[in-house]
């Protein structure tokens, strides 16, 4: 996909002395304020976080700001003058309550930078900004307009900014007024260093793969994941399916899964699906054992069983010891690797042993692998593979539409505002 890098134009010098925007995604998990934030109204107000409300504990976990820091820094160190805002929480717009503030991510932001990031409300009329300074910019969806991309608003966010910067993957499947009018309007607008790296990841995994592709997709019902599973039946050579998917899967190849999680409603989409694979010479693994349990409780007992022997009082809990072997040898062959999802309930340790021995085999092959989706990363770090993870996707969302074949919206004007 061709679309214009922030990084090309820092190392051009093009960036210097301009007023350069950044969407970054800042919306981190916070604490309730304890006490109130400065009062909105009027012209812009610049603030200085901690003057009149109380930050301390608030952030509980601050991966996002720490990923946003190379854009900003980039941009700094180019002689830009910087502007950053994102989204936080779900605030209803022209209505600001004390916590849907970015001021907690402007004290953050300022330690970790070493420097004073004033925080700047009410801004959409204009923002002072000099070159070598950096602000940010009150939490987004405050606008109204926003969420609708409303041309008027997404006009005067471009009036601020000679170059627009979109370096949040979790909103690029969002065609909103910060993420996408803004790119439409403004003079240059380009991908910064996080997008970017997500962008090369997809082509390289999806557009170009090298073979055999092999993709995991795992989780409670088919039916949250069906036009995946439909897409990638089209393109990859092996489909691993995992979690309640898999025992609807296994009820569609006529096996019984007791009382597990399925969707029998959906097992014609399954046989679909099943079809499509074996139409080009794929195939969709079903598994040939299960670890099984009475009850859904971590102290539950696990007893290993092969599918065909599945009691109508038992709940599938994971893959079994043989069938996680041979999905280990395939991932270990692979070309490329897409990962959405843990094959059983690896929060319990007697069912952990296939997202396990999953997570060990993309780690120990030499295939391009990518990951994505909140429960794919919280294995990820259970496993202490992140090193191993050729990448790994934060943008949720974004990640399974890119999975369903669907052009993100930001994607799309990014490439097309390089074409001119």
């Amino acid at each position: 996909m061709n679309f214009l890098r922030f990084e090309t134009l820092c190392e051009q010098g093009k960036a210097r002395g301009q007023r350069v925007f950044i969407r970054a995604d800042l919306n981190v998990p916070m604490l309730p304020p304890t006490l109130r934030c400065p009062p909105e109204g009027g012209a812009a107000v610049l603030g200085r976080p901690g003057d009149g409300w109380d930050d301390a504990g608030r952030i509980t976990e601050d991966t996002r700001i720490r990923a946003s820091l190379p854009c900003l820094r980039m941009a700094l160190d180019a002689g830009a003058a910087v502007m950053v805002t994102s989204h936080l929480g779900r605030p209803t717009e022209g209505e600001f309550k004390p916590e849907d503030s970015l001021a907690p991510v402007a004290l953050r932001m300022a330690e970790l930078l070493g420097r004073e990031v004033p925080l700047v409300s009410n801004w959409t009329g204009g923002v002072n900004v000099a070159p070598g300074q950096l602000v940010l910019l009150e939490n987004c969806r405050l606008n109204k307009g926003e969420k609708k991309n409303s041309e008027e608003l997404a006009r005067k966010m471009a009036a601020l900014c000679d170059i627009f910067v979109h370096d949040a993957f979790g909103t690029a499947h969002r065609a909103e007024a910060s993420t996408y009018g803004i790119a439409q309007y403004a003079q240059t607008a380009c991908a910064g260093p996080l997008l970017a790296a997500e962008m090369d990841a997809i082509g390289q995994a999806l557009q170009a793969p090298k073979r055999p592709l092999v993709a995991i997709v795992a989780g409670s019902k088919v039916s949250t994941k069906l036009t995946i599973l439909k897409s990638l039946a089209a393109k990859v050579d092996q489909l691993i399916v995992g979690g309640g998917i898999a025992n609807t899967f296994m009820l569609a190849a006529g096996l019984k899964i007791g009382k597990s999680l399925a969707e029998p409603d959906l097992l014609g989409e399954a046989r679909a699906v099943i079809d499509i694979m074996k139409a080009r010479g794929a195939e969709v693994p079903i598994p040939v054992d299960v670890v099984t349990a009475k009850e859904f409780r971590a102290d539950a007992k696990a007893t290993v069983k092969r599918a065909s022997e599945v009691a109508d009082d038992d709940l599938i809990l994971d893959i079994g010891p043989e069938t996680a072997k041979k999905l280990a040898l395939q991932l270990k062959a692979a070309g490329t690797i897409v990962w959405n999802g843990p094959v059983g309930v690896f929060e319990f340790a007697a069912f952990e042993n296939g997202t396990k021995e999953i997570a060990k085999a993309i780690a120990e092959s030499s295939a391009f692998s990518i990951a994505g989706g909140g429960d794919t990363l919280a294995a990820i770090a259970k496993y202490g593979i992140e090193q191993q993870v050729g990448y790994i996707s934060t943008g949720g969302g974004a990640f399974l539409e890119v999975l369903e074949g669907k052009t993100l919206p930001a994607f799309e004007i990014l490439a097309r505002r390089a074409r001119g």
